[in-house]
């Protein structure tokens, strides 16, 4: 069996070094990477089962880290932060983040919590969903992000494809007006419904076959948004 490869994030060499450490002991594989840009390559290139995420760090902060790596994966992460505010905790939680951490932390607090999401989701190879997606004329590869509309390919926007894979990803569900902003855009976009509308607007003209009459894209009244269940 594959071992669970954890990706760790941080910018400071001894935390690396330390959580490396702790982490070979309990039986995982490591990677890592100082930045967010690194993380996103190795999140890519490596395919991690689970990623631990540094908020503070230059260039590109843990937050958006997370916004990137979300319009491609969804990989658990677990933050790390010296900012142990709630308005940072549900921050983190609310742009998709599954545990949130504060420094200083236990060690074993962390190896605890890392088991945890472990036994919920078991490592990548076991995991089929988030693959392919195909229903009617649309279809979605997920690791390429590739988008094709009756066999051609269907040239989306970063927001466009961000908001087509959390409906596909969770097809067949109800995703509520606030759920899809916070996940698109961030907890204070969460009441923001009509720039919602205006981008599932958009994006139906690309991917539907009759944008006045959706059929892929359903709009739920007052809730959301239902995207037709995977045909694959």
């Amino acid at each position: 069996m594959k071992q669970f490869r954890i990706l760790i994030v941080d910018d400071e060499p001894r935390i690396l070094n330390f959580l490396t450490t702790k982490l070979h002991a309990s039986g995982y594989e490591t990677i890592t990477a100082a930045n967010g840009v690194e993380a996103l390559e190795q999140a890519q290139a490596q395919e991690p089962d689970l990623i631990v995420l540094d908020v503070l760090m230059p260039k590109m902060d843990g937050f958006q880290t997370l916004r990137e790596l979300r319009s491609f994966s969804s990989v658990p992460v677990i933050f790390l932060s010296a900012k142990g505010t709630d308005v940072d905790r549900i921050k983190g939680l609310g742009l998709g983040a599954d545990d949130y951490l504060a420094k200083p932390f236990s060690p074993d607090e962390l190896v605890a919590r890392i088991d945890a999401i472990k036994r919920r989701v078991g490592p990548l190879e076991d995991r089929k969903v988030h693959q392919q997606y195909q229903s009617g004329d649309l279809s979605i590869d997920f690791a390429k992000r590739l988008v094709t509309v009756n066999g051609k390919e269907a040239h989306l926007t970063k927001i466009e494809w961000m908001i087509l894979s959390e409906l596909a990803k969770n097809a067949g569900r109800l995703m509520l007006y606030e759920e899809l902003l916070t996940r698109v855009w961030g907890p204070e976009y969460r009441d923001d419904i009509q720039l919602l509308r205006t981008w599932i607007s958009r994006l139906r003209n690309k991917v539907e076959k009759d944008p006045e009459q959706p059929i892929l894209i359903r709009t739920m009244p007052k809730s959301g948004y239902l995207m037709d269940e995977s045909s694959s």
